[in-house]
């Protein structure tokens, strides 16, 4: 059993940070929210709550009795779960009398003890809190300040209890990572225990032990998840598992032989099927985004179930879930209230009345490309940008036809080719290219062209909830725009798009 730390989450749109901050260390760790425990707490070496967006005013603010946990266990409160601790012990929160936001500094009352050890006593750190700690109980001990905050940190005295009004998780606290470092190893005793290594072997033999001499049935997409999910449980059961990878008719260019070479190289048994003519059938004259992508799983799920027919005695089901789907099923606010119909396969287990495999549902996508390095696959198929389920068919504004296909298949291939040439794929988080419809007038060689226009988007993020558009050089754009539009039939202008998430989402549809 892992040394491991529980994080309660009070809904802020920070938990996950501090999760892969804690992770980063190598310290397992696991977030549940706070209406949602789990028993056994005493296998936890510490626990941390987190921020939220309530009031701990609020009527029906969100809360857990704190002082069930004090003493027994380290308990670190970041911004919200601070507030709580200081409320419940008879402190005073009030609403700030003006919002502080952003960028601050510290300074220190006194040490700090073990949680601000090796913090420079001016570090800065980053507030988002519209209540303050007006004041404490008799036995906190506050340990550092800001200009405009006198409780920006406290420790409670004779415990391992300490609570910070800024956010450590966030890379604009210099030295955040110090901070929590401090908790999960010095105040916790943790050592560090959670690796790519200690993963696998464990995962391995769990696999072995739960699976058996059963056959299991995975769909490949191509992508980092599903393809690491495979490589682990090929380790742990070889020939007993059975991969499908199901053509679309909306894949890269060329991607539908590269991901089945690469994959049977590594030894995997892999059913590849093109079903592009099945697609665009009940693709045509589908132009709602929403009906495009229910249209793609529905098909996808009988083209899978058709070939899942073909292999005898299969008890398993095994699918790339990772650590934020499970998160998201079991959020504070409940389950979200549209699951992105795109990612996921949900049909197919009561539809097959197939049992559920996850090896990955622990990990976050960071840590999944760490495990797939670890099994030594190669970094071309663990560097790839995420792309979209459905594929070209939300690229291709409106309704999905062969020659749209074609269209959008040759100038994605030139743009994501262009990028690898001049070493821009890996500073990129997601590109991709967008076919609108719309088209322009232009003039080629002699003649008056109306053709179509297409977009390019890409962006720079860590986890894709937010993503900025990327400062790709002029010069490289200028050489892409030109290479696209001479070498691409149908094709004459060609835009960028400079839209940061939110407000707009990286997908145009």
């Amino acid at each position: 059993m892992h040394q491991a730390i529980l994080i309660i989450d009070f809904g802020s749109q920070y938990t996950q940070l501090i999760a892969r901050r804690v992770r980063e260390l190598n310290v397992y760790c696991e977030i549940h929210p706070f209406n949602h425990l789990p028993s056994g707490l005493e296998r936890y070496n510490g626990i941390i709550l987190s921020g939220g967006p309530s009031s701990v005013k609020d009527e029906n603010a969100p809360e857990i009795p704190t002082l069930n946990y004090r003493g027994k266990y380290p308990v670190l409160g970041v911004c919200y779960g601070a507030q709580l601790l200081a409320q419940q012990a008879g402190g005073n929160v009030m609403p700030s009398k003006t919002r502080e936001y952003g960028r601050a500094h510290l300074s220190y009352h006194g040490n700090g003890g073990a949680l601000l050890k090796n913090v420079n006593t001016s570090s800065q750190v980053w507030m988002s809190h519209g209540d303050t700690i007006t004041e404490i109980p008799q036995n906190f001990e506050i340990i550092a300040s800001t200009e405009t905050v006198k409780v920006a940190a406290y420790k409670i005295k004779g415990e391992n209890t300490f609570g910070v009004q800024f956010h450590p998780e966030v890379v604009h606290t210099a030295e955040g990572i110090t901070i929590l470092s401090n908790f999960v190893f010095d105040v916790c005793g943790c050592t560090g225990d959670w690796t790519p290594g200690s993963f696998i072997d464990e995962t391995v033999a769990a696999l072995k032990t739960q699976l058996g001499s059963d056959k299991v049935l995975l769909g490949l997409s191509g992508g980092v998840d599903s393809g690491v999910a495979a490589v682990l449980l090929h380790k742990a059961i070889d020939k007993n598992l059975h991969c499908i990878f199901v053509d679309n008719g909306l894949l890269r260019k060329n991607e539908f032989k590269q991901v089945l070479d690469a994959y049977q190289h590594m030894g995997l048994q892999i059913t590849g099927v093109d079903a592009s003519h099945h697609f665009y059938k009940e693709l045509q004259d589908v132009v709602d985004p929403e009906a495009k992508r229910k249209v793609i799983g529905r098909v996808f799920i009988e083209e899978f179930d058709r070939q899942a027919h073909t292999i005898k005695d299969v008890k398993w089901l095994a699918q790339g879930t990772i650590y934020p789907d499970v998160i998201e099923s079991i959020s504070v606010k409940g389950p979200s209230a549209t699951i992105k119909s795109h990612h996921n396969v949900g049909g197919l287990p009561a539809k097959m009345k197939l049992k559920v495999v996850e090896p990955l549902k622990t990990l976050f996508k960071d840590e999944v490309r760490k495990i797939g390095a670890a099994l030594g696959m190669h970094p071309d198929l663990l560097n790839r940008h995420p792309f979209p389920g459905p594929g070209l068919g939300i690229r291709i504004l409106g309704d999905v036809t062969p020659e749209k296909v074609r269209i959008i298949q040759e100038v994605d291939a030139i743009f994501i080719d262009g990028l690898k040439e001049d070493g821009l794929y890996e500073r990129v988080w997601q590109a991709g290219s967008i076919l609108l419809p719309v088209k322009s007038v232009g003039v080629m060689g002699d003649e008056r062209t109306y053709e179509n226009v297409v977009a390019l988007r890409a962006v720079s993020s860590t986890d894709g909830m937010t993503a900025d558009w990327c400062h790709l050089p002029h010069e490289f754009l200028g050489k892409i725009s030109n290479a696209i539009i001479n070498n691409v039939k149908g094709v004459n202008r060609v835009v960028y798009d400079i839209s940061s998430k939110p407000p707009a989402t990286i997908e145009w549809e």
